[in-house]
């Protein structure tokens, strides 16, 4: 699609904020009107639709999509999509280990034992620690405790959490994700330590590498998304 549009700006509206396109505000997939809870955000949004050229690039709208994921989806049916992220609670990469004679459940220890012991303290709730790759269910008021987690969240940090839950595999490793200062890299390193083991041992394959740094983009932007939805 080319560009149609010349003058991109800002208005306040019902509380939040909107992007303009020749003084014309947008409206999500959904045909809702696309406002944001603070300037911070519309702002970022509005520097993706300033940034494209004469072609329009659907994909370098991350923060677009996700404004109208929280909006069209998020908003009207909350319950939904806490469920949808909760289930990453159930199969939490951090909580399915190799066996305790294999090198790779050193590696883990080091890595994943920190942030899952971090959000037991953090939430008070117990994580079963698996070995291998038989599912077993986490305990039924450690879901409950997780699920009313999520709904003290809003639709625009839900639909950030989906979106981190689902690229990481991990509910974990998404909420701390949306705490201040967090690590990108280190939490992303994290959720594909398996991957990068076997990456190590076997040599790096180039379309891994490019799928794995585009992946790491989008679990970026929902961070940066979530921080923006919050910040005046």
């Amino acid at each position: 699609m080319k560009r149609f549009y010349k003058a991109v700006t800002l208005a306040p509206e019902d509380g939040g904020w909107r992007v303009l396109l020749d003084l014309r505000g947008i409206k999500t997939a959904g045909g809702k009107a696309q406002v944001v809870p603070t300037r911070a955000l519309a702002e970022a949004m509005a520097a993706e639709w300033e940034g494209q050229g004469e072609e329009i690039d659907p994909a370098a709208f991350r923060f677009r999509d996700l404004a109208d994921y929280a909006i069209d989806i998020a908003g009207p049916d909350r319950a939904t999509v806490i469920a949808a992220v909760l289930r990453f609670a159930e199969t939490d990469t951090l909580c399915y280990r190799a066996e305790p004679d294999e090198a790779l459940h050193q590696r883990q220890l080091a890595v994943w034992e920190p942030l899952l012991s971090a959000a037991e303290q953090r939430w008070d709730v117990h994580f079963e620690r698996i070995a291998g790759i038989i599912h077993r269910a986490q305990p039924k008021a450690t879901l409950a405790r997780m699920q009313a987690v999520l709904e003290t969240h809003d639709s625009f940090t839900l639909a950030a959490l989906h979106t981190l839950a689902s690229l990481a595999a991990s509910l974990v490793v998404a909420l701390a994700a949306i705490a201040p200062d967090a690590d990108a890299e280190a939490l992303w390193n994290a959720a594909n330590l398996e991957e990068d083991w076997q990456a190590e041992l076997w040599g790096w394959d180039g379309d891994a590498e490019a799928l794995r740094a585009r992946r790491f983009g989008e679990f970026a932007g929902a961070m940066g998304f979530a921080e923006l939805a919050k910040r005046g």
